[in-house]
């Protein structure tokens, strides 16, 4: 993933070219600024009046679906911003009956737990948490390293897109209510992530290559006619509510803390330790992937920061040099590596998740078949 393009910077918001991808105007806009101001345009409502017939609108549907039934819809909740303000809107705005889906993935902090279980606890609302073995999820978590792929995120974010799949059938729900919003995550390129992220045959292939090769029994995967069944004919609906009420970050933190009792994490997703030390070290050092920078493009384009404001917060480390050894440590005593083992993960070539077996890598060829005929 090297990347040999002379340097350059987006004249509007701090996209670069760690992005090998990226594209410029002859004003030095980025593509992924154009695209992400398209896109927060098509979702612009023009009057409060439109903003509350639209979301009634969406309200009286999942209410009418779930009539009769112990729950109207399903949220996830990792105990992050999104998903935390995500829940308090359904529930105090919108007067909604969730069921609150949390993914136990064994590197939860201490922090999450507790906003977790306050937010439960004063929104009055279920929780079902999904827990993975957790020797199951360190091989997992290993196998991935081991094969050098850059979205080690893909493990939990499968996990949870077909436990919260299952689930719907459970309980004949029809929607599914998740924290994305464009204000805030607008922008992040297609090569810094792997999608779609439930893609069990690009799991189960490299967990067989680099794993102990045991059967999953508590790591939720899609067979083939669910991958497809999901993908391409799917009738459950995915809505992002927070992209119909104002959602603005700063002060859905500050309406969090003084009704829910939330404490922030410093960072985006640091809900999960595991999270926070491959987005703030494995991601940058080793793909040079720094997602702040999406992140913060994304605030600035929908004018929640400055790019002034952005560049200064890039200035500042990613890691506290003295904090990093220590979570090095723990990250290869929970994972059970040794020092020259992660050493030897650091420094091996990154390769693409399509060097092994995939379902999103045959579609892809697929598609691209289609359109030339």
């Amino acid at each position: 993933m090297e990347n040999k393009r002379e340097y350059q910077i987006c004249t509007r918001c701090v996209m670069d070219t760690t992005d090998p991808d990226i594209v410029f105007d002859e004003n030095g806009v980025c593509n992924h600024c154009i695209g992400a101001i398209k896109g927060l345009e098509k979702i612009r409502i023009e009057s409060e009046e439109e903003r509350k017939k639209k979301i009634n609108d969406i309200v009286n549907t999942i209410k009418e679906s779930g009539k009769g039934k112990k729950y109207d819809c399903i949220i996830g909740l990792s105990g992050g911003v999104d998903s935390s303000y995500l829940a308090y809107v359904v529930v105090k705005r919108l007067g909604l009956r969730p069921l609150a889906v949390h993914l136990d993935n064994g590197w939860n902090s201490e922090l999450a737990v507790k906003n977790i279980e306050n937010i439960v606890k004063k929104l009055n609302i279920d929780l079902f948490t999904h827990v993975i073995d957790w020797e199951e999820f360190r091989d997992l978590q290993k196998a991935y390293l081991k094969a050098s792929v850059l979205d080690l995120e893909v493990l939990s974010d499968n996990a949870i897109v077909v436990a919260i799949h299952n689930l719907l059938k459970k309980y004949n729900l029809k929607y599914f209510l998740i924290g994305f919003n464009m204000q805030a995550e607008s922008i992040m390129p297609a090569n810094w992530l792997y999608s779609p992220k439930y893609d069990s045959k690009n799991i189960l292939s490299i967990y067989r290559k680099f794993g102990n090769k045991k059967r999953l029994k508590t790591y939720p995967l899609f067979n083939f006619l669910e991958y497809i069944r999901y993908r391409f004919f799917d009738n459950s609906r995915t809505i992002n509510i927070l992209d119909t009420v104002p959602y603005v970050k700063k002060q859905s933190i500050e309406i969090l803390e003084k009704e829910l009792g939330w404490k922030d994490y410093g960072g985006k997703h640091f809900e999960s330790r595991i999270t926070q030390f491959y987005q703030s070290h494995i991601l940058p050092v080793k793909f040079n992937v720094d997602k702040r920078r999406a992140h913060l493009s994304s605030l600035i384009v929908s004018n929640q920061i400055t790019r002034q404001q952005a560049l200064k917060i890039l200035n500042q480390k990613l890691y506290d040099p003295k904090k990093l050894e220590a979570d090095i440590e723990y990250f290869c005593k929970k994972l059970e590596l040794t020092r020259d083992e992660f050493t030897t993960i650091m420094n091996t070539l990154p390769v693409s998740h399509y060097k092994y077996a995939s379902y999103n890598k045959l579609f892809d060829r697929l598609a691209k078949l289609k359109q030339k005929l």
